[in-house]
């Protein structure tokens, strides 16, 4: 296969959401941060890539009771489809999680519970893998932070996270996709089969 075929397809496959549904390389990672964990630096290390979402040696934990926060901003503006979660086993999962969007006043517990979150989920027990919640396309469709607010573990005392994920797209990517397939110069070798067959039944000879 051509090299030409190759690129045309990975640009189909990104309009299909296959290649950039997965948004870990649009997280402003380095300013990841959480409230209220026994280690402040664990909130960057729950954001891993794709293949090592199953890791369970590195996680987050809350410090003084079952309570944190964990606020993610993205460098771009993205469109979320999902939020992907790898919660603590038994006593250490947490069983609510309030999803606030571009909203910068998340700043301590107080300003969390006095907030309207944009969702409320009820996080599932018992799971041991990676599992995926849903979110409203309408209330998380230009989104530049997150801040989720995870409470209500099992044992009432410590709440842990092994993995934050999500997918969506990057907005930008879609408008330079949609660049690339624009077809600038319709008579050239470049131009679309259909083109080209509409080009030669134009220039054939007609029967008299």
């Amino acid at each position: 296969m051509s090299s030409h075929n190759e690129d045309g397809n990975s640009i189909v496959n990104d309009l299909n959401g296959m290649n950039f549904s997965n948004l870990y390389g649009a997280i402003d990672r380095q300013n990841v941060h959480g409230l209220n964990l026994t280690t402040p630096e664990d909130a960057k290390a729950i954001i891993k890539p794709w293949a090592e979402r199953e890791d369970d040696t590195i996680w987050a934990e809350s410090n003084v009771d079952d309570q944190l926060i964990i606020h993610i901003p993205f460098m771009e503006n993205v469109r979320l489809r999902s939020v992907l979660l790898k919660l603590g086993r038994g006593e250490s999962t947490p069983r609510h999680l309030r999803v606030f969007a571009n909203h910068s006043t998340i700043v301590d517990f107080a300003a969390a519970e006095a907030t309207k979150p944009h969702l409320n989920i009820s996080l599932q027990e018992g799971e041991t893998s990676v599992v995926e919640y849903p979110l409203r396309a309408a209330a998380f469709s230009s989104v530049h932070s997150l801040s989720l607010f995870f409470n209500e573990a099992v044992g009432e005392e410590v709440s842990r996270i092994y993995y934050i994920g999500f997918k969506g797209d990057m907005r930008s990517v879609k408008r330079e996709v949609a660049s690339e397939l624009e077809v600038p110069a319709p008579h050239t070798a470049d131009a679309p089969l259909s083109q080209k067959a509409e080009n030669r039944a134009a220039h054939r000879p007609t029967a008299h």
